[in-house]
């Protein structure tokens, strides 16, 4: 039985009688629900741990003053979940495009940009640059958007819920928009944004941390970090504060790790095409 790949493109761009979607939220009503869900969870989540305990006292003491602070809890609750959902879905509505709309196919002269209220019309020839901005961290993706920049200003374009947009490569769509914009002689640009914020030294790598990832001995982990620049940081644990033996450790910011064990897999890949025998990565 043959099996038949998924298109990549699928919900992702749609052929209209007027020209080429490329779409970004499939669905209205899936990202109100979604809005509306983290609206209601956001503030339980944060009035739970308060709430719970006052509600078992205010049950054993049947005391008037704690069953009227219950109250006044579930009531500020309540307003903080309408506030929220609220602001969420007012910011949805102005500001989350839906689809950006190419017009006519093949011969793109003007873009039509759908947000989730009204439908906006913008010339080609207002427009200045296209920007696709992919966020990384540790390798992983995190967000794909696309920014226009036009002569009345910025329209970012982001993905919404489980959008199939978020998942397309981002040089397919950097090719796929400039095949778009060619009559127009508009640029199209990619910008990779990594995230390099880790938290000191809770989310910095230890040394076996490194050592797997680079697939080496631990031994060899310190020397590699120094000769390809991956900053350390050497502390004191907490619960070894008190040692009289002051036992202190090592870790490395792994946004430079991560760098290091792309090159290292590179230089290890590359190796035997040069006629090198395959071993591990150079110290």
């Amino acid at each position: 039985m043959v099996t038949r790949k998924a298109d990549p493109w699928a919900g992702v761009v749609s052929a209209t009688a007027a020209g080429e979607r490329l779409v970004f939220v499939p669905s209205r009503v899936r990202e109100f629900a979604v809005a509306l869900g983290a609206s209601v969870l956001v503030p339980l989540w944060i009035a739970a741990p308060l709430l719970l305990p006052t509600l078992v006292v205010a049950a054993l003491t049947e005391s008037g003053l704690v069953w009227a602070i219950v109250w006044v809890g579930l009531g500020l609750t309540v307003l903080a979940v309408i506030g929220l959902a609220l602001a969420l879905l007012l910011t949805m509505s102005t500001t989350m495009v839906r689809w950006i709309e190419f017009r006519p196919q093949g011969d793109t002269e003007q873009l039509v940009i759908a947000s989730f209220l009204r439908s906006t019309t913008v010339a080609a020839a207002d427009l200045q640059r296209v920007v696709v901005v992919e966020r990384l961290r540790l390798g992983q993706r995190k967000s794909l958007n696309v920014v226009l920049h036009t002569r009345g200003g910025t329209v970012e374009c982001e993905p919404g819920f489980q959008a199939p947009v978020s998942k397309v490569a981002a040089q397919a769509l950097l090719d796929w928009l400039t095949s778009q914009l060619a009559p127009t002689q508009v640029a199209v640009e990619y910008r990779r944004e990594v995230d390099r914020n880790f938290l000191c030294p809770d989310q910095w790598w230890t040394q076996a941390d490194l050592a797997a990832l680079w697939h080496v001995p631990i031994g060899a982990v310190d020397e590699l970090a120094v000769r390809h620049g991956v900053r350390s940081y050497r502390y004191t644990p907490r619960g070894a504060a008190t040692d009289s033996a002051g036992r202190t450790m090592t870790v490395y910011d792994p946004a430079r790790a991560h760098e290091v064990a792309e090159e290292l897999l590179e230089e290890h890949t590359m190796g035997p095409e040069a006629g090198g025998t395959e071993e591990t990565p150079h110290l």
